[in-house]
């Protein structure tokens, strides 16, 4: 007698993503349920078109990415859960693979995944793209996202050890339209990765504006080979430096303006 599978709860967190919401339901049509997270602020037709092909939709007021998805990951139906970007779509051979480890009920307790990333209509194979993976499918009731502005996590909170694997299938990523939606975000998360960084960094120097924006372009057109993907690629790791030095600079400037609010003199009080 086999082994009943065990059942899986797609997540996909999602505001103003009309042009990609209904491929990235279908491609995760195989789970047993699809949960769009909706944030409130959505102004376009996401939540239409989720409530006509998902099997649930919640809705929240956008705080942060980590938040939105710690939120709903509780109210998830079954024990595993995937989560997916509404511009991803899971491939076919990540599908099977999934089934494969649901089949078994693990063993990990969260696995892997990685991405193969699109840019202008290309797919990236270096400026270190090409190492880009993230941890997606994991037990609801063990995994949580780092409390982070940007780039959180999935980690293991309960006191217990946690086996971490790796699938071989890939998410497509279709991050952005074009180079408008590009420096939309760009921008956007800056100033999150700027927030975070302020929290890690006391006090910002030479070092972060100088050396760590040119190390950044370095290790990722030449260490991690962005030069294969030619002029796309060059404009890929030129503006990740760009992003180093514009975060340690908003860090900066928070930094100089509570300096400048304790440093100020007081108002002589009222004799």
């Amino acid at each position: 007698m086999s082994t009943p599978r065990a059942r899986l709860s797609v997540l996909i967190p999602a505001g103003n993503e009309e042009k990609n919401i209904a491929a990235c339901i279908a491609s995760a049509r195989f789970a047993d349920e699809v949960v769009v997270v909706l944030d409130e602020a959505s102004s376009d037709r996401t939540e239409e078109i989720a409530n006509e092909q998902a099997d649930r939709v919640l809705k929240r007021a956008y705080q942060n990415s980590a938040s939105q998805k710690n939120w709903a990951i509780p109210q998830m139906s079954h024990e595993w859960v995937l989560v997916v970007d509404a511009d991803e779509r899971v491939t076919p051979e990540l599908a099977r693979e999934i089934q494969d480890v649901l089949q078994n009920d693990g063993p990990g307790d969260g696995y892997r995944i990685s991405r193969l990333n699109h840019f202008m209509g290309k797919p990236i194979r270096g400026c270190g793209w090409q190492r880009d993976d993230v941890l997606r499918l994991f037990r609801r009731d063990r995994g949580r996202y780092q409390e982070r502005h940007v780039h959180a996590d999935v980690i293991f909170e309960d006191g217990k050890p946690a086996t971490i694997g790796q699938l071989r299938g890939k998410l497509l990523h279709f991050t952005y339209e074009n180079f408008e939606h590009y420096l939309r975000k760009y921008f956007r998360y800056v100033g999150w990765a700027g927030e975070d960084r302020l929290q890690k960094t006391p006090h910002v120097g030479w070092r972060h504006l100088l050396v760590r924006p040119v190390w950044r372009f370095f290790r990722q057109f030449v260490l991690f080979r962005g030069y294969r993907d030619g002029k796309i690629g060059f404009l890929i790791c030129a503006m990740a430096a760009y992003s180093v030095l514009l975060k340690y600079g908003y860090a900066m400037s928070k930094q100089l303006e509570r300096r400048a609010s304790t440093d100020s003199p007081q108002p002589p009080g009222k004799t």
